[in-house]
């Protein structure tokens, strides 16, 4: 056993009490093994981690329990009860930890191999000239260019999969024999996500260390741990073997997480959502994910039952692009000519028929959101054509775009950085409807605000709070309900619940569902998630390289894909 965790019990500190963040928690962690800790966020998986390596945040401490590591045969110690100095010794070099998020991790001011340098020497007590030679062999070991180009490059000139590479050679730098990865892949499209799986798992057995995965996916977990612990509002609620916990789920927690996902093989009516597990009537029954809502056996095949596949076409499409270009000038002459570009959109055609949901999948800067960025003004298309109800917007300025925004609205990936900060909610929702000349009086728009609230699941109290005060599923129906607010016949979604938990995706793909049919909406559905494009879209285009590659009923596209590179992005998909 290379460390063990002992009745662990963690507190916030609070002005006059202490609060219970992580509930008396005991584990193991055997040489060479690799265990995952998943649940829902704020369930104390992170906590947990930290706890090892005494990186708590403020006002947090360890009230109770032991946290005994043996990293090597004469090393015995309480890691609760080191000192600061103490722990430094243990940092880095017997264990070492990858943070979610690389870009805020790494210093955007030094060079990558630089950055990695500095850990070798810091942990290992090299030289320079030996610290840089093993940066080159730990480049070459988490698969990136081991060559002085690519040593030399800032972090914000590197793509998200290899910024995370970046995160892992420095945490390797120090040789540890505890790895803990936390949430290592939530940003990465599903081919990098397997990319970055697939490596920490080869090192993990080629170096024999044991690693610690924290994750709220529990098919990233399946994908890469021997064993699972599930947590639950701070408490270990099941643990034990990855395939025995999903072959029978004991808790009905772990039961509605595996649920809560949409699946390759059906397409219910209705997503479970945990509280269909967690807090059920008497006379309940647990919800069967092979039914659909109507209690209908779902069609295997993926066409589902409670909604129509195919929509009925119209004669003129809602709205129909076509030849778009849009393309992003990266470097000018001194007096302003294009000298380098890139064409991020690339001679795409496509209609949105109304009422229908059309997915666009593809891998991170393939062109996705410049596409729907395009669709809507925010970027100027270099050449071809948009019409909206058979009239072109190409070329709308003023009140006229304006206008058109009205019937086009957009959901942004993440609600926290669209949402006015220092704005009540309720005020942003208004805002829109100012904008768009919506009710003549301010009562009248707060009865509206009030009442689109309601629409997308939040209470009426909610009005006068402000953006932080809320979670993150919270923020996207907020965000939902600002784009609602316009009174709209089409949404672009843009990757709206790529960051959040499966339950609160759940939630939130039922919600924007049951928006659809109440509201008559039609949806362009943007998202590098596969299963939930799968579960929301009647038609799916995929997008390489600013092209479309493909595109076809999702019925179709995922029986019988045309393309190496669909095929490729179907392989990618975790059970």
């Amino acid at each position: 056993m290379i460390c063990s965790v002992n009745n662990l019990t963690i507190k916030l500190k609070e002005e006059s009490s202490s609060h219970i963040i992580v509930r008396d928690i005991s584990f193991s962690l055997e040489p060479g093994v690799s265990i995952g800790i998943v649940g829902e966020s704020g369930s104390g998986k992170t906590i947990t981690a930290l706890s090892l390596l005494k990186l708590l945040p403020p006002r947090m401490y360890i009230s109770d329990g032991q946290i005994r590591w043996h990293g090597s045969m004469d090393l015995d110690v309480d890691l609760a009860r080191l000192d600061e100095k103490e722990i430094q010794r243990i940092r880095g070099r017997q264990i070492s930890m990858i943070f979610q998020e690389p870009m805020t991790s790494l210093n955007p001011s030094l060079r990558c191999g630089w950055q990695i340098r500095e850990a070798v020497s810091l942990h290992l007590g090299e030289s320079p000239k030996r610290a840089a030679s093993q940066t080159l062999q730990l480049l070459k070991e988490v698969q990136l260019p081991a060559d002085k180009a690519f040593y030399n490059k800032y972090p914000h000139q590197l793509s998200g999969g290899q910024r995370q590479r970046i995160m892992i050679a420095m945490a390797l730098a120090g040789n540890p024999s505890l790895l803990i990865a936390d949430e290592p892949t939530t940003a990465l499209d599903v081919t990098v996500q397997k990319k970055i799986l697939d490596l920490l798992d080869e090192i993990r057995r080629n170096r024999g260390m044991s690693m610690l995965f924290i994750s709220h996916d529990l098919g990233v977990i399946r994908q890469i741990c021997d064993n699972v612990l599930v947590m639950y509002q701070g408490k270990l609620v099941e643990s034990g073997r990855v395939d025995d916990l999903f072959d029978d789920p004991q808790h009905p927690y772990t039961r509605g997480l595996i649920s809560c996902r949409p699946m390759l093989e059906s397409k219910p009516g209705r997503l479970p959502t945990l509280a269909d597990f967690l807090s059920p009537g008497p006379d309940a029954e647990e919800p069967d994910p092979g039914k659909t809502e109507q209690g209908q056996p779902a069609d295997k095949t993926g066409t589902g039952t409670a909604r129509p596949q195919e929509p009925q076409q119209e004669e003129i499409p809602l709205l129909k692009v076509s030849d778009l270009h849009t393309r992003y000038v990266l470097k000018k002459s001194f007096f302003g000519k294009p000298l380098r570009s890139l064409e991020a959109v690339d001679n795409v055609s496509f209609h949105v028929c109304q009422g229908e949901t059309l997915g666009l999948i593809g891998e991170s800067g393939c062109g996705k959101s410049t596409l729907g960025r395009t669709l809507i003004g925010l970027i100027r298309s270099r050449k071809g054509e948009i019409q909206y109800r058979g009239e072109s917007v190409t070329q709308l300025r003023g009140r006229q775009l304006i206008e058109y925004r009205r019937k086009v609205q957009f959901v942004f990936q993440d609600p926290f950085s669209s949402l006015n900060p220092t704005l009540k909610i309720g005020s942003s929702i208004m805002e829109v409807m100012q904008v768009h000349g919506i009710h003549s009086s301010r009562k009248q728009r707060q009865e509206a605000a009030l009442v689109l609230l309601d629409d997308v699941g939040l209470p009426g109290g909610f009005f006068n709070r402000y953006p932080h005060e809320f979670s993150g599923g919270q923020r996207q129906r907020i965000g939902l309900a600002r784009a609602l607010a316009a009174g709209p016949e089409l949404i672009i979604c843009d990757e709206s619940v790529s960051s959040l938990d499966v339950s609160v995706q759940a939630q939130i793909l039922n919600l924007l569902n049951d928006l659809k049919e109440k509201l008559n909406l039609t949806y362009l559905f943007i998202s590098h998630d596969l299963a939930v494009v799968k579960y929301m879209a009647d038609r799916i285009m995929v997008m390489k390289d600013g092209m479309l590659v493909e595109q076809g009923s999702s019925r179709d596209l995922f029986l019988n894909p045309e393309t190496d590179y669909t095929r490729e992005l179907m392989d990618s998909i975790l059970d």
